[in-house]
């Protein structure tokens, strides 16, 4: 760089060098111009920037960026040559050589300061020179050495040593290429091998054998063949996979353990746990669809290409429950191999923990990740199920189906419901919806068509009672049989006695699921309500009775055909049969409500969320029986009497006669809906004969049937309740235990008592009385005429009771009976009594007498003791020896006897005192008008 900037100096002073004229003259004063402009120049070249305080960085950063290059081929000084321009100018080449001598400087400074700064560094690195240097001098010595031991073994060795070393050599290339040859000849025989392992089902041997032959492929990929078998493996590794996705589908219809645990060995072995886990899952969804709808196809036909919803319209009613049947065996193979699935899983959890306490994170989270998909997964699978069934029993109308039928479709759906409860603890909200809305269609008109059959039995029945045995209880039906376990599971009904239930084995216990997965029958497979033979009727002299009632599920004639023969079997027996004091009043109507109410709690059983509607129609099939026997039997009653009736019993038959009765005077329609005509009494049943009591009969099997039922309805009180749980028409449960079964043994009054108002000739008795004189003087000794008038109608009806004999009257109603016939009586009496106009003490002293002797033969005839009412009559008689001043008290706390009565006691009492009479008389007004 010197050089080159001394040789532009030199050219440059060369070129302005003045000529000096010969003469000795200043060359400035030659060339004035030029002078000046030297002096410019030296001022120039005098000024530089060196002068001036630059900072280093300012002056680095000026340096041209192609200095820095470093690949060598850079010529600085061609570089800055071609930078000169054409014409050249001193002062500015010096100005610019001034610049880049500066940057030089700046440049040299920077590199000692960096140097300085590395020196360590520097040195470390000539140390490791230094080493190398010495390493190399070692070699350079061992080189020398081997070439002096070869040129030694050239001279020593002749050349068939060497000879033989070359074969020895080749022969051990020869014996390692043998072997490559061996093992590419061994994994070409590998296909055969890996088929026969598929064919075996031993995937986990096969899977093994495919990862082993590629690692041989990979470590011999050098060879051509070699290579072109790794992707024959490839391919018969995915080939492999496939087969393995077809094995877990097929898992998903057929569960197989040894099978199961081959495939998840095999995936497990390919590092695809979690992924053949979602696949699984992807299989279950597929076989769901896929296997209901080839079932529904299979009994609809017609184009594959229809929607599941519109194949399930196309099934006939005749095909539903096959259709049903096979339609759940089918769902029930893929739930329950996905239930195994599961339990496979958690054995297998269980024992790998066992062995591996110390599980790493990876199979820890691997286990946890399939545990939460199965569990989770289970609940999806089954929804997926109850959709299916859900379309298939929305899709068709059950309303035209059998009573057994859609018992035998709950009953179905009852199971499917228990299996989702066992499995994934499900409650199957969408199937309890599907079947609760077809069967409240169907049931809404099959009760209404059960109902309308009540009324046809009730105006057909002959009330004549039908040959059962005295043990007989509604549980003995047919009907009741399948409620056997669920009644015994009721503690309350553990204790009542007389209960008998024949109890069938219960296969749905726990545990149940596990026996069914175990073995190739599934939970539809075997009866779902068995039905046995009854035993319930009465043997005639040995013989079994031919008697069998059960309601007809046709319309029309059948119903009478059925009734009428009903009719016909029990007047057989009433012929044929003597009665037993034990046997309860059961009649063809009777039966027919409890038969329906066993039927209608099968439903109820087999699906509770109906429960509440089923228990309302039970209750008014009970209510229509209780006002058909009181409209049938109490409407002739000839006498009134409010003490007769009791406030439940009249509630009971207005709240009946409102809701359930259509009024046949109004003429709102609308108000006539999910109501009943009242029945009429057949006309074969004659309540006029007087040699039969009015229908005495008729009337006692009516009422205590009715009782009967009751009863029937309070042994299935615990269940019904049970049935209900805590719903809020749980209250009209409880309104119609105690108010309507309650009322139903207060029938016997009003009932009763019209046989014994008309076999009673009140007016007779009351006109015998009439004649009586009561103004004796005397206490007589002979009781007056009008008392053996009522003792002969008392023993004549005595004697009517003892001659019945198709009806046992039972201890209730013998006193029942009495008991209104002493409230007759003793009303009469009084009502004789009050229209006495005068009395004398000789007269109250012979009514006392009257009803002494009336008392005791009324006692020895029925063996009532005592008489009952007998303190109405005596506390009217001894009314007459009260004082006038407190006999207006006495009035007061007497409400029982009417004005009428009170009227005669006082005007007999104040016979003399016609201002007293007055009085009693307004204070008896004002009392009775402010009750």
């Amino acid at each position: 760089m010197d050089e080159l900037k001394s040789k532009f100096l030199g050219l440059i002073n060369k070129q302005n060098r003045p000529i000096v004229p010969s003469m000795g003259l200043n060359p400035d004063l030659l060339n004035p111009v030029t002078s000046q402009s030297n002096s410019e120049v030296q001022s120039q070249t005098d000024y530089s920037t060196e002068d001036k305080a630059v900072p280093d960085q300012d002056i680095l950063e000026s340096i041209e960026s192609i200095y820095y290059e470093t690949d060598g081929s850079f010529n600085s000084c061609r570089y800055e040559l071609n930078k000169l321009p054409y014409n050249l100018d001193c002062n500015e080449i010096e100005k610019y050589y001034n610049i880049l001598k500066q940057q030089q400087r700046v440049v040299s400074k920077k590199v000692l300061q960096l140097i300085l700064q590395k020196q360590s560094l520097c040195n470390r690195e000539f140390d490791e020179i230094l080493k190398i240097q010495d390493e190399l001098q070692s070699v350079t010595e061992i080189c020398q050495r081997g070439r002096a031991d070869l040129n030694l073994a050239k001279t020593q060795f002749t050349t068939a040593s060497l000879g033989i070393l070359a074969h020895y050599r080749k022969r051990q290339i020869v014996k390692k290429l043998l072997n490559s040859l061996n093992t590419i000849k061994t994994l070409q025989r590998t296909g055969n091998r890996l088929e026969e392992l598929m064919l075996e089902e031993n995937y986990p041997g096969a899977i093994s054998l495919l990862l082993e032959c590629q690692n041989v492929a990979h470590t011999y990929k050098h060879f051509y063949c070699v290579a072109a078998l790794s992707g024959k493996l490839h391919d018969v590794l995915e080939q492999a996979e496939q087969t393995l996705d077809l094995t877990l589908a097929k898992i998903c219809r057929q569960f197989d353990e040894k099978t199961y645990s081959s495939v998840q060995m095999a995936y497990k072995l390919l590092g695809k746990t979690q992924s053949a886990i979602d696949q699984l899952h992807m299989h279950f969804t597929a076989a769901i669809h896929n296997t209901a709808f080839s079932v529904i196809h299979y009994y609809a036909g017609g184009d594959i290409n229809r929607q599941y919803s519109q194949l399930c319209e196309s099934i006939s009613q005749e095909n539903f429950i096959a259709v049903f049947t096979e339609l759940s065996r089918a769902l029930w193979k893929i739930i329950g191999s996905y239930y195994q699935v599961l339990n496979w899983h958690k054995v297998d959890m269980k024992n790998g923990e066992e062995m591996n306490k110390e599980l790493e994170s990876e199979l820890y989270f691997n286990n946890e990740y399939i545990r939460q998909k199965l569990e989770s997964g289970i609940t999806r699978t089954w929804h997926d199920i109850e959709i299916k069934i859900s379309t298939f029993l929305e899709s068709t109308d059950m309303t035209s189906f059998k009573f057994e039928q859609v018992v035998q479709v709950l009953a179905i759906v009852n199971r499917l419901m228990e299996v989702g409860a066992e499995l994934c603890e499900s409650r199957s909200e969408h199937l309890q919806k599907s079947m609760r809305k077809q069967s409240l269609s169907y049931f809404s008109h099959y009760h209404a068509s059960r109902l309308d059959e009540l009324r046809i039995f009730l105006e057909h029945d002959g009330w004549e009672l039908c040959p059962v045995k005295s043990t007989f209880v509604a549980t003995q039906l047919q009907e009741f049989k399948s409620l056997g376990p669920s009644l015994i599971n009721c503690k309350s009904l553990n204790n009542i006695d007389g209960l008998i239930i024949n109890e069938r084995d219960n296969s749905f216990k726990a545990g149940w699921l596990l026996n069914y997965l175990q073995s190739d029958i599934s939970p539809f497979d075997i009866g779902l309500d068995e039905i046995t033979d009854e035993d319930i009727l009465m043997n005639v002299d040995g013989e079994p009775s031919e008697y069998f009632s059960e309601d007809s599920e046709d319309e029309g004639t059948e119903e009478s055909k059925n009734v009428n023969n009903q009719i016909d079997c029990s007047r057989t027996f009433k012929k044929t049969c003597k009665p037993r004091h034990n046997e309860p009043m059961v009649t063809n109507t009777t039966l027919s409500v409890l038969r329906v109410c066993g039927k209608y709690l099968q439903m109820s059983r087999l699906l509770s969320s109906i429960a509440v509607t089923v228990i309302q129609n039970m209750i008014q099939f009970f209510e229509l029986c209780l006002f058909s026997i009181h409209s049938f039997f109490a409407s002739d009653l000839q006498i009134t009497s409010d003490s007769l009736y009791s406030p439940k019993l009249k509630l009971t038959l207005a709240r009946i006669k409102e809701n359930l009765i259509i009024d046949e005077s109004s003429k709102d329609c609308d108000g006539t809906k999910n109501k009943i005509c009242a029945p009429q009494l057949s006309s074969t049943v004659n309540l006029f004969a007087t040699d039969k009591l009015f229908g005495l009969n008729e009337r006692v099997i009516g009422v205590e049937s009715l009782i009967f039922l009751g009863q029937q309805y309070e042994n299935l009180q615990s269940y019904l309740k049970q049935l209900i749980g805590n719903n809020s028409e749980r209250g009209l449960l409880n309104q119609f235990y105690s108010q309507t079964i309650a009322s139903a043994i207060d029938l016997r009054k009003p009932v009763y008592m019209t046989v014994i108002s008309k076999a009673f000739n009140v007016a007779n008795v009351l006109t015998l009385m009439n004649r009586v004189n009561w103004e004796v003087r005397d206490v007589m000794s002979q009781h007056s005429d009008y008392i053996d008038t009522i003792l002969g109608e008392i023993n004549l009806m005595a004697q009517h009771i003892n001659q019945i004999k198709v009806v046992s009257l039972s201890v209730e109603v013998r006193n029942t009976l009495w008991e209104n016939a002493a409230h007759l009586i003793t009303h009469t009496l009084v009502e004789g009594f009050s229209n006495a106009k005068k009395c004398s003490n000789g007269g109250r002293a012979l009514m006392q007498l009257d009803f002494t002797q009336l008392k005791s033969k009324y006692e020895m005839i029925t063996s009532i003791r005592p008489m009952p009412h007998s303190e109405y009559v005596e506390t009217y008689i001894k009314a007459y020896y009260i004082p006038e001043n407190i006999l207006e008290e006495w009035i007061k706390e007497h409400q029982e006897y009417s004005v009428k009565h009170l009227i005669g006691l006082i005007s007999c009492v104040c016979q003399n005192n016609k201002k007293s009479r007055q009085r009693l008389i307004s204070a008896i007004e004002e009392y009775r008008a402010n009750r």
